[in-house]
């Protein structure tokens, strides 16, 4: 029905930048919510950013100000650009989209596989 795939992961030295991509396919009448999340080693997984469909934008506390969440409609693709990376956010991060298919009028959520972002210090 509708598959993620994330693109972008990586090890990345402290203080660098790293985006990720994440890009929808399938049946897809609409796409509303696109959120980034991670799990950190031993860690629960945490909402990382989101943005809406009308691209009003959220981020966690321990992000806002280096990491910028993004959207191509067109594309039916949210990115996340990370600058100022620290080890701290060594973790899987994975994209989670809010999909309308073509066939139901219901909104469906969808994960992505995960891509590994390690920032060594």
């Amino acid at each position: 029905q509708v598959q993620l795939v994330e693109f972008g992961g990586g090890l990345v030295q402290a203080g660098g930048s790293r985006r990720l991509s994440c890009v929808a396919s399938g049946n897809i009448r609409s796409i509303n919510a696109m959120d980034w999340y991670r799990r950190a080693p031993g860690k629960q997984r945490e909402l990382v950013a989101g943005i809406t469909s009308g691209a009003s934008t959220k981020y966690a506390d321990s992000v806002r100000g280096r990491f910028t969440i993004s959207r191509d409609n067109a594309k039916n693709t949210v990115y996340l650009q990370m600058n100022s990376l620290k080890p701290e956010d060594t973790a899987v991060y994975y994209c989670n989209v809010k999909v309308v298919l073509t066939t139901s009028r219901y909104e469906q959520d969808y994960w992505g596989q995960g891509t590994q972002v390690t920032v060594s210090s």
